[in-house]
């Protein structure tokens, strides 16, 4: 049975990540920074829940502790996410950014990644067949943010982008430093999520695939790469 670990799992594409994962025969732990969403999540799902804040040293402390102590940890999905955003739901830019912003961002996309990672770390080496996921945006491709001809060049913001190429750097990092892993991120889509505020142009079960997929490749899987639905992502 393997055995998985959904960050920021209580809604949106972590949720629905966790449902096609108990359908593919997972044994799935959600992990949720509020304990009553976490629950009822968790019972809404049918799965496992380990509270646990990304962004607290103590919290992924003890998650990872209740996990070794349920048996192990095959598989960890770094899905906990924000945007980040001003005041009026607005995308903040370059005028207005400030470093207080981008801290706040990276410390739940970026520190927060590898936080969960360390700690997970020693779990998933005792594992045949570990694998972690990291979630991704196309927004961190320099290749799509610098291009003209496509979405990702539009977008304003600052913080999130750099957070997500900073997730991709770690990805390409970690998978050379454990090649008896399987290390990718991906690219979900832009996924209708409160992330931001339902405006997206696909569904959570869309939006979920590639993660779920990812999930499931076996040692003979790609590792240190950068995967959309469709395939591989320019860095």
């Amino acid at each position: 049975m393997t055995t998985t670990l959904i960050t920021g799992a209580n809604k949106g594409l972590g949720f629905e990540t966790a449902r096609q994962l108990i359908a593919a025969g997972h044994t799935v732990y959600i992990g949720s920074r509020d304990p009553e969403r976490g629950r009822r999540a968790a019972e809404q799902l049918g799965v496992r829940l380990v509270v646990l804040d990304v962004t607290d040293d103590a919290s992924v402390t003890a998650a990872a502790k209740t996990i070794e102590a349920d048996g192990g940890l095959d598989v960890l999905i770094n899905n906990a996410g924000i945007e980040g955003r001003g005041e009026g739901n607005t995308v903040v830019g370059p005028a207005d950014v400030t470093a207080e912003m981008m801290l706040s961002v990276f410390e739940t996309n970026v520190f927060g990644v590898v936080r969960v990672t360390h700690a997970f770390l020693p779990l998933l080496q005792r594992s045949a067949t570990p694998v972690v996921v990291n979630v991704s945006s196309g927004l961190g491709s320099m290749a799509l943010v610098t291009d003209p001809d496509t979405p990702a060049y539009h977008y304003p913001g600052v913080a999130y982008p750099a957070s997500k190429t900073a997730v991709n750097m770690i990805t390409a990092q970690y998978a050379k430093a454990f090649p008896n892993m399987r290390i990718n991120a991906v690219e979900p889509g832009f996924t209708k999520t409160d992330l931001n505020g339902n405006t997206g142009i696909q569904t959570v079960e869309q939006g979920a695939e590639i993660a779920v997929r990812m999930a499931q490749i076996g040692p003979d899987g790609p590792t240190g790469g950068y995967f959309d639905a469709a395939g591989p992502v320019p860095w």
